[in-house]
């Protein structure tokens, strides 16, 4: 079976290619790793110059680690002379400038320089050096170009693998015009305008629900900042739907506050019908409850809250007046409050029960006994004609003002 990377079953690449020469390499494992970064890129010619160990070598073969092409086809140079007879173009790997009057490269130049030569036929090698100190100036001189990297200067010394692999990898992506062996499947096409635009139509409403988009004269910045996140990342039809399944069993599974979740404006209702029953859930001489509750409020409004608040922000007539939704006000929670105006709007439901609207009027007392007004308002009538209500509302604060 294929190993990671490795599959004996495909085909070798097998093209002209340059030779690499190791001149007097000290250890057969540095040989098979440099055998097996070129067999990684498709080079096979290798050449040695006088190794240090004897040849074949056990431990060359188990460094290759399956470039056995590589390691069976090596040949035995006496002298680095004998080693490049045959060719006409040499490139020299060396870290150090050898004070030559010579053509210096880097990698990629020297592919570029090899192309044309070796596929005119010609023979091209690359030299390097043994792992102690490189090459010799003398071994240098027999080259044509020096070939030298961009490292670090206080520590430029590479494994004779690791420079092996980098001009193989030049090579390699010259020789085959840095094609890719694959590359993402192409399983859905991009998603088109018609299915974006549901998509931000659906997540739109679902934000508007919970009330994310505050405040709202932020709205039109904040819709087309997140509707460029997704355009950014040019989605896939398949992409686009997944994400509308997030967002619809998002909606679906919500299973109310305790989990997190937001209530729909019926079970908002009952919310709170349940807890005016309750007192509001207040602990004697604890704020940390009722501020909590609060929180819950505001993330679940029942319908007429929501299309009041609504309105109010929008209504220039109450800017500055500092309104706020859900607020504790002492023991209490205010539907929407204006310290600075001391004024509190109290939105009473629809078929109360006898302890909610005992519940209520209990906390209406409590507030005017402490010089807020209270401005009760129908929930019916907001959901009837939400203007009126405005218009009301204005008229109430100017009058106590």
């Amino acid at each position: 079976m294929p190993g990671a990377g490795t599959d004996k079953t495909k085909r070798w690449i097998a093209q002209p290619a340059p030779a690499v020469i190791l001149v007097e390499p000290q250890l057969g494992e540095n040989i098979g790793a440099a055998a097996r970064a070129m067999a990684n890129f498709g080079l096979s010619e290798l050449r040695l110059v006088n190794p240090r160990e004897a040849w074949p070598n056990p431990e060359a073969r188990k460094m290759a680690s399956g470039a056995d092409r590589v390691i069976d086809g090596a040949t035995l140079h006496g002298t680095l002379a004998e080693a490049i007879a045959d060719c006409a173009l040499v490139f020299a790997a060396t870290a150090r400038a050898h004070d030559q009057a010579k053509h210096v490269v880097g990698a990629d130049e020297a592919a570029a320089l090899m192309q044309p030569r070796i596929a005119a036929g010609e023979r091209v090698a690359v030299l390097f050096g043994r792992e102690r100190n490189g090459l010799e100036n003398e071994e240098v001189g027999l080259a044509d170009y020096i070939v030298t990297l961009p490292v670090n200067p206080a520590f430029a010394s590479l494994n004779l693998a690791q420079a092996v692999v980098i001009v193989a990898y030049e090579w390699f992506k010259r020789a085959g015009g840095g094609a890719l062996p694959f590359s993402t499947p192409q399983k859905s096409g991009p998603a088109p305008k018609e299915q974006m635009l549901a998509f931000f139509a659906t997540l739109e409403r679902e934000l508007e629900k919970v009330e994310f988009f505050r405040p709202p004269d932020k709205r039109e910045t904040m819709t087309i900042n997140l509707r460029n996140i997704f355009t950014r990342m040019q989605p896939t039809q398949q992409d686009i739907q997944t994400l509308h399944g997030v967002i619809m069993s998002i909606v679906a599974g919500r299973k109310g506050p305790a989990r997190g979740g937001v209530l729909d404006g019926a079970e908002a209702e009952m919310l709170r019908r349940l807890l005016a029953e309750h007192g509001e859930g207040r602990v004697p001489g604890e704020r940390g409850p009722v501020r909590g509750l609060s929180r819950l409020l505001r993330r679940n409004p029942t319908d007429a809250e929501r299309v009041l608040w609504e309105a109010l922000v929008n209504d220039r007539r109450f800017a500055g007046h500092g309104f706020k939704r859900q607020t504790p006000v002492g023991p209490h929670i205010a539907d929407l409050v204006s310290f600075p105006l001391r004024a509190v709007v109290d939105i009473a439901p629809e078929g109360e029960s006898e302890a909610a609207a005992r519940a209520r009027a209990e906390k209406r007392a409590w507030l005017q006994a402490r010089d807020y007004r209270v401005i009760a308002i129908p929930a019916r009538e907001i959901e009837t004609n939400v203007m009126d209500v405005l218009d009301y509302l204005a008229s109430e604060i100017k009058s106590a003002t």
